[in-house]
């Protein structure tokens, strides 16, 4: 038989040849990347950077009254998480007035040195807004901060009066029969301050705007006149059919109290509503743009 032919082994040098390839195909990677660097008149590209990571936004400090009803610390909490959902991002804290933990002071102690705005829970002008709040801030002199306005009166909150009421019952179209038969009495804690009474009677002025029918102010304590009394100047006018709007941010023993002198029906406080919590940030950012043009430690604003 014929011996078969061997076969050739492969060329020594075609090992060689894809060594010198692929050393061929990393300098040419490397001399591209470097000349990426320089511009075509010879000067060295500036390297991109990434941008810098802005700074934390001033803190939110929701100022809450604070109450014995567990219901009421329950619904600041929800409200809180709204405004976080809103806004997300943004430090937002709480502290209290009185009868809840944490305490406004306490609150403050703990925020780190820097911005914040303290934007009261509180609907109306009165001692917490004027002198409370300010004197908590005082004692954070770490922090550069303002107060900002209280929430009412203001269409948002308006905008929250009407729901609650809506989802009481109340009738978003009435005919003209019922709107000449019905009344709201706008029934709200009640302070000493002036200032407090006029800043709700507004909020009332706005709401009977928004439901076309005579909407009194009424108060549980404090001021007056009380709801029964305003219930009996709505039937007077021949407003029998009377609703009561609670002008509370939260359930409490006033709000309970207002709604069992009801003769109809009687809505649910203000509560962690989307609109509240728009109304907080907005607060917020017109205490900053105040503060960005007068920038003053611990002083009220007046927007």
């Amino acid at each position: 038989m014929t011996a078969s032919k061997p076969q050739r082994d492969e060329p020594t040098g075609t090992a060689h040849l894809d060594s010198t390839a692929q050393l061929m195909t990393r300098i040419t990677s490397q001399l591209g990347t470097q000349l990426s660097h320089v511009r075509l008149d010879g000067s060295r590209r500036t390297p991109l950077q990434a941008p810098p990571t802005p700074p934390a936004p001033p803190a939110l400090v929701v100022v809450a009254h604070g109450s014995r009803d567990p219901r009421a610390l329950a619904t600041v909490h929800a409200l809180l998480d709204k405004v976080r959902e809103e806004r997300p991002g943004l430090p937002v804290h709480l502290g209290h007035i009185e009868l809840n933990e944490p305490l406004l002071t306490d609150t403050l102690a703990g925020l780190a040195p820097g911005r914040a705005v303290l934007a009261p829970l509180l609907l109306s002008r009165g001692y917490h807004v004027k002198q409370d709040i300010p004197a908590a801030l005082a004692t954070a002199p770490h922090l550069t901060a303002r107060v900002a306005p209280p929430l009412g009166p203001h269409p948002l909150l308006v905008e929250t009066l009407y729901a609650r009421l809506v989802e009481a019952g109340w009738d978003p179209r009435p005919d003209a029969r019922t709107r000449r038969t019905s009344g709201v009495v706008l029934a709200a804690a009640g302070s000493r301050d002036p200032d407090s009474a006029v800043d709700t009677a507004r909020t009332a002025a706005l709401l009977a705007d928004r439901l076309g029918v005579p909407v009194v102010p009424a108060y549980a304590s404090a001021a007056a006149p009380t709801v029964p009394a305003a219930l009996r100047a709505l039937a007077v006018r021949g407003r029998h059919r009377a609703a009561v709007a609670a002008y509370f941010t939260a359930p409490g023993r006033f709000a309970t109290q207002c709604a069992q002198a009801a003769p109809w029906i009687a809505a649910a406080p203000l509560g962690a509503h989307t609109a509240m919590a728009r109304l907080l940030l907005h607060r917020y950012d017109g205490t900053l743009a105040s503060q960005a043009t007068a920038p003053v430690q611990r002083q009220l604003t007046s927007a």
